[in-house]
């Protein structure tokens, strides 16, 4: 049964529920480049960084994902736009990640971005390359053992490209 989600902007009071979701991503360190041992404060800053539109998804438990879209470069490069996603352990394969890229590309074509570019998608992460796959995303390069993987040693990166 695929549940109905709300996504909106965050709000300074789901701080500790957003790094709740970031916090066990954080600590495997299995799809994002993050230190292991970042601090709430230091994920926080980063995830609603000034340059960051930060979203949450919800449902009737509370917030189970989270997102940021910001320009993926600056000058000539601001027309793509970047994200980060991440879901709740206890929500995942529920639709919340697809749900939230389909947010984010509708919220990228406001404001102006012609395409999205994902810079660091691990080849280990064969769901998300699965589900951006399936989202109109390309895998447009891959960096070859760029990430030190704590269970698999060094991975590949992909770089996956859609224009909006």
């Amino acid at each position: 049964m695929m549940l109905e989600f709300e996504i909106r902007r965050a709000q300074p009071g789901d701080l500790f529920e957003i790094w709740n979701i970031l916090r066990p991503m954080i600590r495997a360190g299995e799809t994002y480049t993050f230190p292991r041992d970042m601090s709430q404060k230091d994920a926080l800053a980063y995830w609603l960084a000034p340059d960051h539109q930060t979203f949450v998804a919800s449902d009737r438990s509370g917030l189970v994902g989270t997102y940021y879209l910001r320009p993926n470069h600056t000058g000539g490069g601001a027309h793509v736009a970047n994200c980060g996603f991440v879901v709740r352990e206890s929500a995942q394969g529920r639709g919340v990640a697809s749900t939230m890229c389909i947010h984010s590309q509708g919220i990228a074509r406001k404001a102006g971005f012609t395409a999205m570019q994902f810079n660091f998608v691990l080849a280990t992460n064969e769901g998300a390359i699965h589900l951006w796959e399936k989202l109109g995303f390309e895998t447009v390069g891959r960096l070859p053992e760029a990430f030190n993987h704590p269970r698999e040693g060094m991975v590949d990166a992909l770089v996956m490209f859609k224009r909006l």
